[in-house]
């Protein structure tokens, strides 16, 4: 059996997925510039807002009273000379009850939030995108990265558009396309919030992860699976873990005392990149961080190379530093030694 020090976790960035549409980044996510930092000008109430004749995003924000309390936001964290910019811009702009809806999530007051200009400034910069993107051209189902430096996702079915923000919260676009001179503007009616969670910590706040939390940390793979990555984890459930102890006969002290067999397996589950579910390669090897390769079907079931297959049960639960899809059985590859 191979052994490697658990720290290769990290230094084998070189195994990457080719995605679907020919991309070599690992990341997988529409690229955008950084938010533009100069300086804005605002008393913090929408009356300091000059209208200058062109219907600006913040003009044009401004002439919607169900999105007012998106524009007393953009003044608190002195945004309106960015977004009155020459852009292009996209944003997506929660309404009142949006906010409304928000502030009892945070368990803050109107007041609070506007004061707040840090928390105000990462939340509003989530909801823009360098560059015009209308309702048709969204890229469904892939990682697009915001002015904030976070990502989220858009699914597009039946007419409507979801977005899965960093926190797998959903917000639904009500209202696409609105023109402006420097972008265009969607209304959503819920206030996305990035991610602020590690693969480790999310796959910690699901009890159907616990025997694979077990196992990571008798591993020492912990600090892995918390680096800034990013990176993909095809993480079994406790039941898949159960079924692969009746099938090797081990018990689970047993396999979690079992180290570079456990660390060995672990990292087989794992692959460079934030991989969604849009840009799986289907019916090709797609190398792990532990050196081996499996292959996805159409259907999303994986097979090993002891081919032993695992379906997919669930994708693209986003964390800060990658991305989890769910899978039934644990993986084997043809060196692990049991």
């Amino acid at each position: 059996m191979k052994r490697r020090d658990t720290l290769a976790l990290l230094s084998l960035g070189a195994a990457t997925w080719l995605t679907a549409c020919g991309g070599s980044n690992g990341d997988n996510s529409t690229s955008t510039s950084a938010l533009d930092g100069g300086s804005v000008t605002g008393s913090g109430t929408t009356d300091s807002i000059q209208v200058n004749g062109s219907t600006d995003l913040v003009t044009l924000a401004q002439s919607d009273p169900n999105l007012s309390i998106l524009v007393e936001a953009v003044v608190s964290a002195d945004l309106v000379n960015t977004l009155k910019g020459s852009g292009p811009f996209t944003v997506f702009a929660p309404v009142n009850a949006a906010f409304t809806a928000l502030l009892g999530e945070l368990g803050l007051t109107k007041a609070q939030l506007l004061a707040d200009k840090a928390l105000l400034t990462q939340v509003l910069t989530y909801h823009v995108l360098a560059g015009k993107v209308a309702r048709a051209q969204i890229p469904a189902g892939k990682a697009i990265t915001t002015l904030q430096g976070g990502i989220f996702k858009i699914d597009t079915a039946g007419g409507g558009a979801t977005i899965t923000d960093g926190r797998n919260r959903t917000s639904a676009i009500l209202d696409a396309d609105r023109q402006a001179s420097n972008g265009v503007l969607h209304t959503i009616d819920r206030v996305l919030l990035p991610a602020n969670q590690t693969l480790l910590q999310t796959a910690q706040g699901s009890p159907q992860f616990s025997i694979l939390v077990e196992a990571v940390m008798a591993a020492n793979l912990q600090d892995a699976l918390s680096a800034s990555g990013p990176l993909t984890l095809f993480a079994p459930t406790n039941d898949a873990f159960t079924q692969l102890l009746a099938q090797i006969n081990f018990t689970k002290d047993a396999l979690l005392a079992s180290g570079p067999l456990l660390a060995d397996i672990l990292r087989y589950h794992a692959v460079s990149g934030r991989v969604l579910k849009a840009d799986v390669v289907i019916d090709s090897p797609i190398t792990t961080l532990e050196g081996s390769a499996f292959t996805i079907s159409r259907d999303l079931v994986i097979t090993d190379q002891l081919f032993r297959s695992s379906r997919i049960t669930a994708t693209d639960v986003l964390a800060s530093n990658g991305a989890i899809h769910v899978i039934d059985q644990v993986l084997l590859h043809r060196d692990i030694r049991i």
